[in-house]
């Protein structure tokens, strides 16, 4: 009971001091402090400001049931139409925390007890601004939100650590392997307000207990309460989270097919998936894309494998027997989710595959290419393998692998198994199999896409810790505890380096020319003008200065697709009359870009806007492109080309505004 108490307690240790890391790397890349509020919004880029615009909408409405119903008929994020934007973008982590922040301030004030210090902070040439710190300003309640959820990780990568070693040293190897490849594991310090930011601590805490429950063959209530608290959260913060729970689902049909998952257990865990998943898909208000992916799907295809699974006993063969239920699961995944995609005409999830697609074959096109185009979504990169190498976790992680690969062949008779019933029999190591498994789900997506590494490093950091699993190694915890002892000690010198490499990072947010722009449209333009423009500005145009847009970054709904299409025609070669016709129809009053945006590359032409509309709209591919005609406006101050637009704000080449 004490070891117990003792393991309880460092996980929320290194829990706090994985929280305390990020803000301090946060702090110091940005200088966040010393910035004024309207600096803050502009450092959350891309989609980052667009969702914390709904936090700011909510908290500033007269009451958060008020605030609530403006982001859930939301005119202005898509001008033109009214969008439920809790139904789109995942937004239940801003209104946890708005709800929170109005009782938080009214509690400060009641007690009167200082939350919020402010002074005047003196920026050269440029007019001083106020800056507000402490947890009673709405952007330290947000951020302070975010790092707490994010130091949890660390407490889950410590008790899979435990849980697949048997031993504490396990935790402890899991948990310095994330922290010395904290940089390949996250990207919290620097993007706070992401979806993976708020759903992936608790994905890896569904992993965490699902770990737990598969270990100890639980069936009973209890798991059902735990993995629907994580994975419900999980669902509605994050889009993503349905694929790598598709991930796990097919990891737990192989650790089924291979018998080391009891059939009681098996059946408690498919139903907490189920409970999940109807209980998001109401909460997010039938979000399409939920009943599409491959995630419903997939716990259908699981259910029926371990119901019929009993039927199937008396097939003693084993590849036999997995390769029915492989039947099985396949089978209905991929029959019904192709089967309610044509039948429900739902294709919001098309992008995904197209971009897989492009990533094999010569398809592509102009979504894909701003998808591939993006470091984040291209193939995982030499340098984070050469890191997570000399790092020493992947060595420690294929050694561990090899170890379990050995005793598993060695005690498995994988071509014959028992005709009696599953839970007759022992169930040895099923948690191990199924983290070996997820790592390797983890590892394809990372591969495939480099942002996804997010789910491979911390996988990599769990197995490693199988070197401390004694009943693995069948060696005497003495000469376990003599081995283990230098192995720590060489991981701490080849990674400690990495920890203050991060902590050198130092930086301080500015960005005078977006903040003049923004400027200008408050003292410019009317309070319902409607900008249209690239999708990083966007976000920001309606966080900061709170003008309807008709696109922003948000990518994953085929009608914003379809609308981002249009808007970037600006960089097109089609006729400029046809172009302003598309944006008026739009109701398009102005339209923000910078002239690098109609930049040339000569090694990659395919990712500059100009050569993905050669490739999109090959038609016009002989004409004058457009950008051509805006850099000439500007650099001659000649708009009689790009009639019937004009040039009514520019600003060193940077920020163009053109009147439509």
């Amino acid at each position: 009971m004490t070891g117990r108490l003792l393991e309880y307690c460092e996980g929320l240790v290194v829990g706090f001091v994985n929280y305390k890391y990020v803000y301090t790397l946060f702090e110091n890349d940005k200088h966040f402090s010393h910035l004024a509020d309207f600096e803050r919004e502009m450092a959350y880029r891309t989609e980052m400001g667009l969702y914390y615009s709904y936090y700011k909408t909510i908290i500033e409405a007269p009451s958060f049931l008020e605030g609530v119903e403006m982001i859930t008929k939301d005119t202005v994020t898509e001008f033109g139409h009214e969008i439920n934007t809790l139904n789109r973008f995942n937004l239940y982590p801003e209104v946890f925390l708005a709800f929170l922040y109005r009782p938080f301030r009214a509690f400060a004030k009641s007690a009167n007890w200082q939350v919020e210090l402010c002074w005047q902070v003196n920026r050269g040439e440029m007019k001083p601004v106020e800056s507000c710190e402490g947890i009673g300003n709405p952007h330290y309640f947000y951020i302070t939100g975010v790092f707490v959820v994010a130091g949890t990780v660390a407490t889950s990568i410590f008790y899979l650590g435990v849980l697949v070693s048997g031993s504490i040293f396990g935790g402890i190897i899991s948990v310095l392997c994330f922290a010395f490849n904290h940089g390949e594991a996250t990207r919290v310090q620097w993007t706070p307000p992401l979806r993976e930011s708020f759903a992936f601590p608790f994905i890896i805490g569904h992993i965490a207990m699902l770990t737990y429950i598969i270990k100890h063959k639980r069936s009973d209530s209890f798991v059902l309460l735990s993995l629907c608290s994580l994975a419900i959260p999980a669902l509605l913060f994050w889009q993503f989270t349905q694929f790598a729970f598709f991930t796990q689902i097919c990891s737990l049909w192989l650790v089924f097919s291979l018998d080391l998952l009891p059939l009681a257990t098996a059946k408690a865990i498919i139903q907490s998936h189920t409970i999940s998943f109807f209980v998001s898909f109401i909460l997010l208000f039938g979000n399409e894309m939920m009943i599409t992916a491959l995630y419903f799907p997939s716990i259908v295809g699981l259910a029926a494998v371990i119901y019929v699974s009993p039927l199937l006993s008396k097939v003693t063969f084993r590849p036999a027997y997995v390769l029915l239920l492989a039947l099985i699961f396949a089978g209905i995944t991929f029959g019904l989710k192709f089967g309610l995609s044509k039948g429900l005409g739902i294709e919001d999830d098309a992008h995904i595959f197209d971009i897989l697609r492009s990533k094999f074959t010569s398809f592509a096109n102009f979504h894909t290419r701003l998808y591939t185009c993006s470091a984040e979504f291209d193939f995982i990169q030499y340098s984070t393998i050469e890191s997570l190498t000399s790092s020493l976790l992947i060595p420690f992680a294929l050694l561990s692998i090899a170890i379990f690969a050995f005793n598993f062949l060695k005690s498995t008779n994988l071509l014959w198994r028992s005709s009696g019933s599953v839970d007759e029999h022992e169930h040895q190591n099923g948690e191990i199999l199924y983290n070996i498994v997820q790592l390797a789900c983890s590892t394809v997506m990372a591969v495939l896409i480099m942002r996804l590494k997010l789910f491979m490093t911390p996988h990599l950091c769990i197995v490693a810790a199988v070197l401390a699993n004694s009943t693995l190694l069948k060696v005497p915890k003495t000469f376990q505890f003599s081995v283990l002892v230098p192995l720590i000690a060489i991981l701490v010198y080849r990674g400690a380096p990495n920890i203050h490499k991060q902590l050198l990072v130092q930086g301080e947010y500015s960005n005078p020319h977006q903040e003049m722009l923004f400027d200008w449209i408050e003292q410019n333009t009317k309070k319902d003008a409607v900008f249209a423009g690239t999708m990083p500005v966007m976000a920001n145009v309606k966080l900061t200065t709170l003008r309807p847009i008709v696109n922003h970054p948000h990518y994953e709904h085929v009608g914003i697709r379809e609308r981002t299409l249009k808007v970037y025609s600006m960089f097109s070669k089609k006729p400029i009359a046809e172009v302003h016709q598309v944006l008026k129809s739009m109701g398009v009053d102005y339209f923000i870009f910078q002239l690098m945006n109609c930049a040339n590359d000569v090694k990659r032409p395919e990712c500059v806007y100009r050569g993905m509309w050669d490739e999109e709209d090959p038609a016009n591919s002989g004409r004058t492109s457009l950008c051509d005609l805006w850099v000439l406006a500007v650099n001659s101050n000649d708009e009689t080309r790009i009639a019937p637009f004009k040039i009514v704000y520019k600003w060193k080449r940077n920020y163009i505004v053109l009147k439509v």
